[in-house]
């Protein structure tokens, strides 16, 4: 070996050795001859209610709100995740809402609940439940629900508003509401299914559904991204400010029978929610025929379109208005 070819070698083999013990000084350091991969983000938790990011899984809160022309605006609503509309008697509508995401200081006005609301609150599992009362035979059945029983007669929070007349001027406080609501479960799986728009439906600017003596019309908004809600003809604000409205309005037909309790003497609607039926779905200025199926009280709603596939519903609150079938409704 030639004195230039020693020089090379020794050269390679002092390189060498130095990242041999660069290499050493890494492993002894991390544990590891090779760097970590990046961790990877966390994913995003979605509201199984609105389908929109949540820090965590909120207690789901029910409430039952009084709809007449008397007790509005409502206080509180635009903060819901899923508005109810749901028959009464006289012809006549109430509202549920179910609150988990996000939760207003004060709701209302409260009014009491009827036989069907403990159909639809059992696919919540054990929702807490806000109500003025029911009729004396319905009482002790609510009681014996599998809910947090927030009744008004023996929960703390509610409180009369002197501005307004009764019986639509009692409120509830959720702060206080929530702190008896330790017991109640936390959002999950009701059925709903949250995505892009999917291909076909039917271009509507807006949707109307009536009851004997109560009409809702939902008018798309471009610009807000919703379905803002017209009551008997007017539109429906929010004490809060603004107007309701929901980014997905489902209209479910379906059966509508008569209670088993007497309600100021007649026995009042009961819609039912559990079965099949068609509806039709509002999103993005489209409206969706398709099909509801709830085989069972204790689980969620399916909505499937004449594909097979499942409906997806824009990101927001949701409104459901249970109506009577045949069809009660005009679109345009």
């Amino acid at each position: 070996m030639t004195r230039r070819q020693r020089t090379i070698a020794i050269s390679v083999s002092a390189t060498a050795a130095a990242i041999a013990l660069a290499i050493g000084l890494v492993v002894a350091l991390t544990g590891s001859s090779a760097p970590a991969p990046p961790a990877s983000s966390p994913a995003r938790l979605l509201s199984p209610f609105t389908g929109e990011p949540v820090a965590e899984l909120g207690p789901v809160l029910a409430m039952k709100i009084d709809n007449v022309k008397e007790a509005r605006p409502p206080t509180g609503l635009r903060s819901a995740d899923i508005i109810y509309a749901i028959p009464v008697e006289g012809g006549l509508s109430r509202l549920m809402a179910v609150f988990s995401s996000r939760v207003p200081p004060v709701i209302g006005p409260v009014r009491s609940a009827r036989e069907d609301d403990l159909e639809l609150l059992r696919q919540f599992g054990r929702p807490a439940f806000g109500y003025s009362g029911a009729t004396p035979h319905l009482l002790p059945f609510i009681h014996r629900a599998r809910i947090v029983d927030l009744y008004a007669g023996i929960a703390s929070g509610y409180f009369r508003e002197p501005g307004r007349a009764a019986p639509h001027n009692l409120y509830a406080r959720s702060a206080p509401l929530l702190a008896e609501a330790r017991g109640a479960s936390k959002a999950g799986d009701i059925g709903f299914r949250f995505g892009p728009l999917p291909a076909g439906g039917r271009a509507v600017t807006s949707y109307s559904v009536s009851y004997p003596a109560a009409s809702f019309t939902f008018r798309w908004s471009a610009p807000g991204k919703r379905w803002l809600v017209w009551m008997d003809g007017k539109p429906s604000t929010a004490v809060e400010g603004g107007q309701l409205g929901g980014s997905t309005v489902i209209i479910q037909y379906t059966e509508v029978k008569t209670s088993r309790f007497l309600e100021y003497g007649s026995r009042p609607p009961y819609a039912v929610s559990t079965g099949s039926g068609q509806a039709v779905v509002l999103r993005d200025g489209r409206a969706f025929d398709v099909h509801w199926s709830r085989p069972s009280a204790d689980g969620g709603t399916t909505f499937t379109l004449g594909s097979g596939q499942r409906m997806t519903f824009a990101p927001g609150q949701v409104w459901v208005v249970l109506a009577s079938s045949p069809k009660p409704a005009t679109h345009g």
